[in-house]
């Protein structure tokens, strides 16, 4: 929301499967292109597909839902690669667009990246238009049957997303012909595709309060100017000789100018796509990060995060597994050790927490997870991660996407192994089994089997133990040198108890392995061990 007061950026994901004809789309809708946009990487020219974001825009008047507050509406375009290795560029992409277009090959219809970036919407996007392109290949006389079945097939795969009841489908051919065709041939349903996106334009929740955060995803020089660093505005605002801090390198350089799509302006807000210039700063030093407010960007070694699995993943996350974890435009590997409370309640240090082997897609509490990360990320609390098996092989047709999760607590110490996590009550619930050997006395039995020989009894001394009999007692100590531990009963043995292992040395050799089987009584021991306590203490509830 800027230049003049009366503009309203409105920032549109193209997302898709390689060469569904996202970038064709997006030179189609565009009349200024940013620094970043079209495919610049030579990589991506040689091969045809798009390696990078890409950034364009275009501008109309706006819409009667919005003229009252705008006159105009500028669409900063997303271009988003579509290859398969290249998702941790859609995901950051992702994260800072209004809407998301989800571009398909009508001749190809959803294929495993177009159900990735679905998913990736469906996290972060509030809303969705589907473009079926490339329409201009289907013979004429059977265009619109095409057409109508590929539209109906979307939305009823949309049915099971939260779009189902707001997305709308747009026939398109952006670049007709074959891929030699002249650029002399027109775009087909750009009129139809404008009209609907200014049907689905919003005024974004968007505030100049808290602290200026500017997500960079180009930075060049100009001679004579300084350098430039291109990207969105995540949150706050920023004026022309603000002082900011580029967080990657925690170094800090003031605002020489602001440019919004080559039209000078004084401050840049949330929601906008443009460009800062600074001094004295080396372009190539950064490709991309963040630049904000100083001192508001802190680097994390490990975080809490509330996290949940997401659904279209077959496999399943599970404690102690490496993801890669995107947040924003950084994406590392880290560990992954998740927890539960037996109530609802939000994270806090106090609360006593049971460890998960596996995430549950049908939880009824909230579920935690500790990530540990391979190397510090820089973001802030209550940040959006994406966690995803990127190692998988792509041609697997599979989701790699697993888990979605949000910072709670950002740990930045370096040692937060020793200084944090014994702070972390998580425990594991433990089971022992053992067997009553003999009676020593009427409230004593030894017992086999509870414990090892090496175990440390100090650790289990006291412990509440229950007889598969029904009586309750504790461990006294260790009996022999053998393991063997002394059970003391309090309130005695029962008489029936007595009378079974009295049997026992009496029983007849020919049926001695039946007798035995029936007169075993099972010693049973339940407790928790805390994973991160250094004195591997065990308690009882």
């Amino acid at each position: 929301m800027t230049t003049g007061g009366k503009t309203l950026n409105f920032n549109i994901g193209m997302l898709g499967h390689v060469d569904s004809g996202k970038t064709s789309l997006a030179k189609a809708l565009s009349s200024i292109s940013s620094t970043a946009a079209f495919d610049k990487n030579p990589q991506s020219k040689e091969r045809g597909i798009t390696l990078d974001l890409g950034f364009s825009s275009f501008q109309t008047e706006a819409p009667k839902h919005l003229n009252d507050k705008f006159d105009k509406i500028q669409y900063t375009l997303v271009d988003c690669p579509g290859h398969a290795s290249l998702i941790k560029t859609i995901i950051g992409g992702a994260q800072i667009i209004d809407l998301m277009i989800l571009v398909v090959d009508v001749m190809k219809g959803i294929q495993t990246q177009t159900a990735e970036c679905l998913i990736i919407g469906e996290i972060i996007c509030p809303k969705i238009l589907v473009i079926l392109n490339k329409i201009d290949l289907l013979p004429e006389g059977k265009r619109q049957t095409a057409i109508d079945k590929m539209s109906r097939k979307m939305l009823k795969t949309l049915e099971r997303t939260k779009f189902k009841s707001s997305a709308s489908v747009v026939a398109v051919a952006a670049h007709p012909g074959s891929e030699n065709a002249t650029d002399d041939l027109e775009p087909q349903g750009m009129e139809e595709l404008v009209q609907v996106l200014q049907a689905q334009t919003y005024e974004p929740d968007r505030s100049c309060d808290g602290p200026f955060i500017f997500s960079v995803d180009h930075c060049f020089s100009i001679r004579g100017q300084g350098t430039v660093m291109t990207g969105t505005v995540l949150s706050g605002r920023v004026h022309v000789n603000d002082v900011v801090e580029i967080a990657n390198l925690q170094i800090t350089r003031k605002v020489k100018s602001i440019q919004m799509f080559r039209q000078s302006v004084t401050s840049l807000q949330q929601g906008d796509r443009g460009a800062c210039c600074v001094t004295q700063f080396d372009p190539k030093s950064l490709e991309r990060g963040i630049v904000c407010t100083p001192a508001v960007m802190t680097s994390y070694h490990a975080a809490i995060v509330e996290i949940s699995k997401i659904p279209y993943y077959q496999g399943q996350v599970v404690s102690k597994c490496r993801y890669h974890v995107t947040v924003g435009h950084s994406t590392v590997m880290c560990k992954v050790t998740l927890f539960t409370a037996d109530s609802d309640d939000k994270f806090d240090l106090q609360t006593t927490y049971r460890y998960k082997n596996e995430l549950d897609t049908t939880a009824t509490c909230k579920e935690f997870g500790l990530l540990e990360f391979e190397k510090p990320i820089i973001c802030m609390e209550d940040n959006l991660l994406i966690g995803s098996k990127l190692d998988v092989d792509v041609n697997t047709n599979k989701c790699r996407l697993a888990f979605k999760a949000r910072i709670l607590k950002g740990i930045a110490e370096k040692d937060f192994s020793s200084s944090f996590l014994p702070k972390l009550l998580i425990y594991k619930n433990k089971e022992r089994e053992g067997v009553v050997e003999r009676m020593h006395d009427d409230y004593t039995v030894i017992c086999k089997n509870l414990l090892k020989k090496e175990s440390n009894m100090e650790l289990f001394s006291q412990l509440k133990v229950q007889l598969s009999t029904g009586e309750s007692g504790f461990i006294e100590g260790t009996f022999g040198q053998s393991g063997k531990t002394k059970i003391r009963i309090p309130d005695g043995l029962s008489p029936s108890t007595r009378e079974q292992l009295g049997s026992k040395k009496k029983k007849n050799n020919s049926n001695q392995q039946q007798q035995q089987q029936q007169q075993t009584i099972k010693v049973l021991m339940n407790f928790r061990r805390y994973i991160y306590d250094p004195s591997k203490s065990i308690k009882q509830v």
